[in-house]
Formats: structure tokens, C-alpha cells, sequence
């Protein structure tokens, strides 16, 4: 499995340290698409490099890191096909794969402790998506995705 991480320059640690930990237990193979500058660096820049590699296949799952998490996984949820949960606990890492079946995970560095991190990452990499009942729900998110701006359809 690939797994793409990125990052701004708030997260640097948080990334080197999640990277091993990903290569150490699991042994995936994790891709860099962040800083590893403690200079000033846009968030925006790597949410989006994950999340098009996510699209384009290059990878199998992105996790991104910034200082809250927050807009790094709003630039990734920009990119059409992209499904990111902003996490600070397991439980919804883990209910995010299984029910929303999300492709990439970001959480803050400021917001949760390495060790919670760590548990976040390994309870979404660990989860599957259930499909069934879930997949009628992910194919509206889908429609809404789809829907041109122009439109002013709000029925689902």
C-alpha cells in the first residue's frame, strides 16, 4: 500500500514521526508530497498534491497535518472524488472508512498528542468500508459533487 502525507510547516515533526510509524508497523511505502521546512509553507499546496495523487491513483490513502487539520483537509475536500475526514479521536477515523468510506485523513498537530495521532491513523488504515446502506448515502454526496453550480436543484 502507498500511502501520500502531507503537510505545512507547522507539522514537520508530526509528519516524520507519523511517516515511520506508518513504515515501521505496517510497512507501507509513504510518499512525501509536504514540507520538511520549519519556513512558512501553504497548506493548500500539499492538501491538494495528496488529493490529486489519491485521484490519479499514485497512491492508495493521503494523511495530512497542519496545525488544526482543518484547512488542510478543506483544500483536499476541493478535489473532486476526495473524501477527508478531519479527525482529534479514533472513533471517527474508524467510523469514517466504514460508513463514508473517506480516502484521506488529516488531523492537527496543535490539536492531538503523537499518541493519539498514532491511534487515529492506525484505526483508519485498519477500517473498511462497509458499503450497503452507507453506499446510497455516498452516492448523494456524490450527486451533490456533481451538480453544476448554476443549478438550483435542492432536492436529494
Amino acid at each position: 500500500m502507498k500511502i501520500g502525507i502531507g503537510n505545512d510547516h507547522v507539522a514537520v515533526e508530526y509528519k516524520r514521526a507519523i511517516k515511520t510509524y506508518i513504515e515501521d508497523k505496517y510497512g507501507y511505502e509513504v510518499i512525501n508530497y509536504g514540507t520538511d521546512s520549519t519556513e512558512r509553507f501553504h497548506y493548500p499546496k500539499s492538501g491538494k498534491a495528496v488529493a490529486e495523487a489519491v485521484i490519479a491513483n499514485e497512491i492508495d490513502k493521503g494523511i495530512l497535518i497542519c496545525g488544526t487539520g482543518v484547512g488542510i483537509g478543506i483544500s483536499a475536500n476541493k478535489v473532486k472524488g476526495i473524501r477527508c475526514v478531519i479527525c482529534s479521536e479514533p472513533y471517527s477515523a474508524k467510523l469514517s472508512r466504514q460508513h463514508n468510506d473517506t480516502n484521506v485523513l488529516a488531523f492537527g498537530s496543535r490539536v492531538v498528542g503523537i499518541e493519539v495521532a498514532k491511534m487515529i491513523v492506525d484505526e483508519w488504515l485498519a477500517a473498511e468500508y462497509e458499503g450497503g446502506r452507507h453506499q446510497i448515502r455516498l452516492d448523494m454526496i456524490s450527486d451533490i459533487e456533481n451538480q453544476r453550480n448554476t443549478e438550483n436543484n435542492h432536492e436529494l
